[in-house]
């Protein structure tokens, strides 16, 4: 997220400045770009790659803009904007712009981040619901691994230092058949060996691939976010598998065949839902759908994009189904870059526009994505 023009110092005092005199900027449902039509209009022209590339980096550098406030946002909106852009993710903490994950790290107080000592190691009560806590068993967990950190990270609660492989062994001592695992199968494929045998908390042994074959069995429905975040799950843990040199088979078989199945996987599906617009359906999994709201339209688009950059095998990145909804994607939140936008669907179409350019263009130069004038409007 820094400048690579700007030292972090002469960043932090530009913060600082823009700060005092940019207000956030509210915004009602009168307020929102809304379409004029109530159908979805013809795709626009699908860019060449070097103009593509230039803006989703545009994309990503206005959403780097936002900023977020201890005093005013919560533990569920800083984290995902943690999962979008990692240590770089500023946060305002009375008046002083700083890293948001060193600060949750070192004790730092937001609502709704209320780690508690376990009795297996680390864990956060669940706030379902409530967009400022953990919505989800182990959130916090999946979404930390997500971004590469070592699990010896340290993380202090009630004076004490603990690292994130407190939370997996929680995890690990809580799991049970029929939960919502899509975010501690983030943390276990992050920080176990993929042939780790372990035992809860009621006495059931358990391994990655039972966790695999139980997440694979839900239906996408009525997951949370339209699946998308269970499919993620499923396809960074197939994807290590595969990658280890793994055989399809039994709970590996069955998260192949809910990926790439080719008529009821779910890229199949997402691909035949897609709306003429390139948006990506508004009701997920539910069928296709569309909506004049640009906001869920950018929420949904957003997190299914996170996921498709991760599932879609790399000759197939230049497709122009999904280059349309790279494209839209990008000019949603151009259009909305001046309204405030709700955390959770803002920052997974910024991870999912981070890998989609990882992937299919390499790694941007750090200069690109970095704010360059400071603060724009808060987030929600």
């Amino acid at each position: 997220m820094p400048h690579a023009l700007l030292s972090r110092a002469r960043l932090c005092i530009a913060l600082l400045c823009l700060i005092a005199l940019v207000p956030l900027c509210g915004c009602s449902d009168s307020d929102m770009p809304r379409a004029a039509a109530a159908t979805p209009r013809k795709a626009p022209p699908i860019p060449a790659a070097d103009d593509l590339r230039d803006r989703i980096d545009h994309a990503i550098s206005i959403t780097a803009q936002r900023h977020l406030v201890a005093g005013s946002n919560a533990a569920w909106q800083v984290v995902h904007g943690i999962l979008a852009f990692g240590p770089d993710l500023m946060l305002v903490v009375d008046g002083k712009p700083t890293s948001a994950l060193v600060y949750l790290q070192q004790g730092g107080r937001l609502t709704g981040w209320n780690l508690i000592p376990g009795d297996k190691g680390l864990e956060a009560p669940l706030e379902p619901g409530s967009k400022t806590g953990q919505g989800h068993e182990d959130q916090w967990l999946g979404y930390l691994s997500l971004i590469g950190l070592p699990d010896t990270t340290p993380i202090k609660v009630a004076g004490k230092t603990y690292t994130l492989r407190d939370l997996v062994t929680q995890a690990q001592w809580d799991i049970y058949d029929g939960m919502e695992a899509t975010w501690s199968l983030m943390g276990f494929v992050a920080y176990l060996p993929l042939d780790a045998k372990w035992k809860a908390k009621d006495g059931s042994e358990w391994t990655i691939e039972r966790v695999v074959a139980m997440e694979s069995k839900q239906d996408l429905r009525r997951s949370a976010c339209g699946g998308a975040h269970r499919l993620t799950a499923l396809t960074v843990a197939l994807q290590k598998y595969l990658d280890s040199g793994g055989k399809l088979t039994g709970g590996w078989q069955a998260a192949h065949d809910k990926i790439y199945g080719p008529q009821q996987g779910a890229i199949a599906i997402m691909r035949a839902y897609q709306q003429p617009d390139g948006s990506l359906s508004s009701d997920y999994f539910n069928g296709p759908r569309w909506t004049a709201d640009i906001g869920q339209r950018i929420g949904t688009t957003g997190h299914t994009l996170e996921w498709l950059a991760l599932a879609l095998p790399q000759n197939q990145l230049q497709d122009p189904w999904i280059t349309q909804a790279v494209n839209y994607l990008c000019l949603m939140l151009e259009e909305t870059k001046d309204y405030e936008l709700e955390c959770g669907g803002l920052y997974h179409a910024a991870r999912g526009l981070k890998i989609y350019r990882e992937r299919r263009f390499g790694k941007p130069d750090s200069s690109v994505q970095g704010p360059q004038a400071g603060p724009g409007p808060s987030a929600l």
